[in-house]
């Protein structure tokens, strides 16, 4: 038996249950067509020509960016750590400490600034 049989499998039936759902959701939502459904939607700000405060973005969107990114990286060095954590000595423990500490002195730092508040 082909190892792939499974795969295509799943993947036609991922394919049909999304063409379902489409089709359903054609079928029976409902068409309630209005201008504000069909306006642009940027970060809660409402898009005008000129941007709000004469051209500048709030900090707090770019505050917010910079944490996905730290945290977003932060998976992508644990994932793998955690994955071969039997295989990894006492040296490795201690790296992944450190790293944690200083990801978390960096949360602490936003935290106590304020920065992840919604105000």
């Amino acid at each position: 038996m082909n190892p792939y049989i499974p795969i295509v499998g799943l993947s036609a039936l991922a394919a049909l249950f999304v063409l379902v759902m489409v089709g359903l959701n054609l079928l029976f939502s409902p068409s309630r067509a209005n201008r504000t459904k069909y306006e642009t939607y940027e970060c809660g700000i409402d898009p005008t020509p000129q941007a709000a405060g004469g051209g500048r973005f709030p900090v707090k969107y770019y505050v917010i960016a910079m944490l996905y990114i730290i945290f977003d990286i932060e998976i992508v060095f644990l994932y793998p750590w955690a994955v071969s954590f039997d295989e990894l000595g006492l040296f490795a423990v201690i790296a992944m400490i450190l790293f944690m500490n200083a990801v978390l002195i960096a949360y602490y730092y936003v935290y106590r600034r304020g920065g992840l508040d919604w105000d």
